[in-house]
């Protein structure tokens, strides 16, 4: 890789820390680790170009959650949630709180890596990316900026590549499947309320124009702009 790219991988189980940073270095990227989320947090406000950050929920000090809330209020940064719960109503939280991806233990650690892989190109092409526009929306993917009747809106990185997606393919409808597959970037085994959720905070940001993001019933949604 032409550039380092750091990624820091906090989880209080040593083995569980070397197994992912192992793989991660293979990969090509720098790795910074924490052992709980106080370090994290030190770690996170020391280091100021850090791309991505793999978080593990039970934690002692300051959990997983904690971390990503405090995390949110400073940073869009990419942040993956490991957890050894499969709580639905966890997952919904770690959401909530601004989680990007949110991956059950055991997991395959190859299947963590192309997470992570997936996630830095995409980031990387929004860079590369042109202006989208779609009546008073305007979505710049250089500056990684939304802005509706030229107002700024905060969106966390997941709404973002939610938002992108929707504008890309204006006017078609897409099944939660598709919107998974492409948004996400892998066939993800869990139900519909991961999409339903980020469209429903999406949407709430957009205020009035978030009746642009319409629902199919049964399907999906489609993404269409009025006259």
């Amino acid at each position: 890789m032409e550039t380092t790219i750091k990624i820091l991988v906090v989880d209080d189980e040593s083995r569980m820390r070397k197994l992912v940073c192992d793989f991660l270095v293979k990969r090509g990227y720098e790795v910074l680790e924490a052992a709980d989320g106080e370090a994290a947090l030190d770690i996170f406000y020391t280091e100021k170009d850090i791309s991505l950050i793999i978080l593990d929920v039970m934690m002692p000090k300051i959990n997983g959650f904690e971390v990503c809330k405090e995390i949110r209020e400073h940073s869009k940064v990419p942040v993956i949630m490991l957890t050894a719960k499969s709580a639905e109503s966890d997952e919904l939280t770690g959401f909530d709180l601004g989680a990007d991806e949110y991956i059950s233990k055991p997991f395959s650690p190859k299947i963590l890596v192309a997470r992570v892989d997936a996630i830095l190109r995409r980031t990387n092409q929004a860079e590369e990316g042109h202006a989208l526009e779609a009546g008073a929306i305007v979505v710049d993917r250089a500056a990684h900026i939304v802005t509706i009747e030229g107002k700024q809106i905060e969106l966390s990185y997941k709404e973002f590549e939610l938002l992108t997606y929707f504008m890309e393919n204006q006017g078609l409808a897409l099944s939660r499947e598709k919107i998974l597959n492409s948004v996400w970037n892998y066939d993800y085994f869990g139900d519909a309320r991961t999409i339903d959720t980020h469209v429903k905070k999406l949407r709430s940001k957009m205020g009035s124009y978030g009746e642009c993001i319409k629902t199919i019933w049964g399907m999906g949604y489609k993404f269409e702009v009025g006259e």
